[in-house]
């Protein structure tokens, strides 16, 4: 990588951590339980109008299993009036472009998308939706699914602190004080920001305009700026327009590519910071810290450099046809010149290491092992840095999972933060590990069966038009959002089967790490002896990154070689 590429992911990882620190101490305030929280006075009565008109008792805590209750039940009504807004918008105001109703399955698939906060869009934003249900649909979902998040590894990191407790929280509690506290503060900054830096932010339509050569044009106008704010501090991704943050009008410079992606990372590197003040053992958000840390810059520096280098096959063409040994420029095809193949590569790293899914390129004009080592960060679960929340409560889980390996072969019943994980742990864990492979590799394998994904879905035949199929159940599996681009999503297979692997991907995840809650919630703290392994050290953190790695590679390393792999070695 060149001297510039460095020095853009050093400055960019040092100011993300010099922030998520702080925000981090914040947001341990807002959900812990050691007295009142930061801006009471401003928050409070805000949240009360809440709680009286959804007649919620505040000080009233809930078993596990009625905190899942109340998730599930709020996510399906939200599903279901997000269906409903897409299906009656042709009739409803603010929609000065008359786009009309939005077809079943793909009002399915976009409800399921939003509410599980992966915001897969098969469809262009600008020509599908109208305003009015780009922010009262879309936009509240890219708030309360994230807050739904955020309140899961908070009920978590409960069960982790407290002793013979048989509640975990209060769901909407958890839920009102993740968006007011959080996520709106912190998306009203960011939205300013990128108005006062060139995004757009009105309410228009299409503004017809002649161009330099005299040829009439439209241009679509909308209240991006805030939508934009809060997919990005959300991690919802998706986008006003369908190029998401390659087009002008959502990322205009390159200064706001750099904000938009500190958005993405803030939250999710700052829920380690909080997990260690709230669990009263800074050591150990900083280990968790550093399991994100470690693969997100692994993974960054991975495509920038292979996104830097370009494709090897025109290192052969020879010096008669002005081809050094590296491409020149590295691979522009698919990027943005305002960005460039390492601000995408680093971009692209980032937003496949979260749940958010918006990019700033073409995923699908990636080098081969650069699409791939961005495939493989969502196979991991996300966990480098992950979504808000979820991100959190899957490198817990890992690392549950890496103390019970490392009892194993010690001979001792494993423990972390003084609870033993024991038969009942383990089956919760094991659930969250086999759930997301289950979708993405049941679907994939179901849909290279299927005629009309092979002739009107895939674009591309071989190796290539297989990624692209394992992609898109991948990042829906995930959460994710984003897409390689080269295949047609919108149809009844694609819509309803990445429906179905984005519910899998979202809730048959949340609920075991929920049960998990509530079992490590009625446990007593035992305290640490010269016996007890140390979750606080180099030493784990390699552990746990080792875990990951090793289940990650043993799930998916065949469907990648089919893919990006063998696309790679044919070049």
């Amino acid at each position: 990588m060149s001297a510039a590429s460095w020095s853009q992911l050093l400055l960019f990882a040092a100011f993300t951590v010099a922030t998520a620190v702080p925000l981090g101490h914040y947001i341990a305030r807002v959900y812990g339980d050691d007295g009142p929280a930061p801006g009471d006075r401003l928050f409070a009565p805000i949240e009360g109008v809440f709680y009286r008109v959804g007649r919620i008792d505040p000080e009233r805590e809930q078993r596990w299993t009625v905190y899942a209750y109340s998730l599930i039940g709020f996510s399906a009504v939200s599903l279901l009036l997000l269906y409903l807004i897409q299906r009656v918008q042709g009739g409803l105001p603010l929609n000065p472009t008359d786009v009309g109703a939005v077809v079943p399955h793909l009002s399915f698939n976009t409800a399921v998308s939003f509410v599980a906060n992966t915001n897969w869009q098969s469809y262009g934003g600008e020509d599908t939706m109208s305003h009015l249900t780009q922010m009262m649909g879309l936009t509240v979902q890219n708030f309360v699914s994230a807050s739904v998040g955020m309140a899961t590894v908070a009920a978590l990191i409960r069960g982790l602190v407290r002793r013979r407790s048989g509640t975990i929280g209060n769901f909407w509690v958890d839920l009102v004080r993740g968006v007011i506290r959080i996520l709106l503060p912190l998306a009203v900054l960011v939205a300013v920001a990128l108005m006062g830096l060139g995004v757009v932010q009105n309410l228009d339509g299409f503004t017809p305009v002649t161009t330099v050569e005299g040829a009439e044009q439209l241009i679509p106008g909308g209240p991006v700026a805030s939508q934009v704010a809060i997919r990005q501090v959300g991690t919802n991704g998706g986008g006003f327009y369908n190029t998401n943050a390659a087009h002008p009008f959502e990322n205009p410079t390159a200064l706001t590519s750099f904000l938009e992606l500190w958005a993405e990372v803030v939250i999710p590197f700052a829920f380690a910071f909080a997990f260690g003040k709230l669990v009263r053992d800074a050591r150990q958000g900083r280990a968790v810290f550093a399991v994100m840390f470690v693969i997100w810059a692994g993974a960054s520096l991975a495509l920038m450099g292979l996104e830097g280098d370009g494709n090897p096959r025109l290192a052969d063409l020879g010096a008669d046809q002005a081809v050094t040994a590296e491409q020149s420029g590295g691979n522009m095809e698919g990027k943005e010149i305002r960005f460039g193949p390492a601000a995408s590569g680093l971009y692209a790293a980032s937003t496949t290491g979260t749940s958010t899914g918006s990019v700033n390129a073409m995923h699908d004009s990636l080098t081969p092992l650069g699409g791939g080592v961005a495939t493989a960060q969502m196979m991991l679960g996300e966990v480098s840095p992950g979504g808000v929340g979820v991100g959190l409560s899957g490198v817990l889980v890992m690392a549950i999972l890496a103390v019970f390996i490392a009892g194993l072969m010690v001979g001792r019943t494993p423990e972390y933060l003084g609870k033993k994980i024991q038969q009942d742990e383990m089956k919760m864990v094991a659930l969250y590990v086999l759930a997301m492979p289950a979708a993405v590799l049941g679907f994939t394998a179901a849909s290279m069966f299927v005629g009309s994904v092979r002739d009107t879905t895939m674009w591309n035949d071989g190796p290539h038009g297989f990624t692209e199929i394992l992609y898109a159940f991948t990042s829906a599996g995930n959460n994710n959002g984003s897409a390689f681009a080269g295949i047609t999503a919108s149809t009844h297979w694609m819509d309803t089967t990445l429906g179905l692997a984005m519910l899998m991907g979202r809730f048959l995840l949340i609920i075991p790490v929920l049960a998990l809650a509530g079992a490590l919630g009625q446990k007593r703290r035992l305290p640490a002896t010269a016996g007890t392994f140390p979750t606080h050290t180099p030493l784990f953190v390699g552990l746990v990154i080792g875990v990951i790695g090793i289940v990650g590679g043993l799930t998916f390393f065949p469907a990648l070689a089919l893919g990006p792999i063998v696309e790679h070695l044919s070049l």
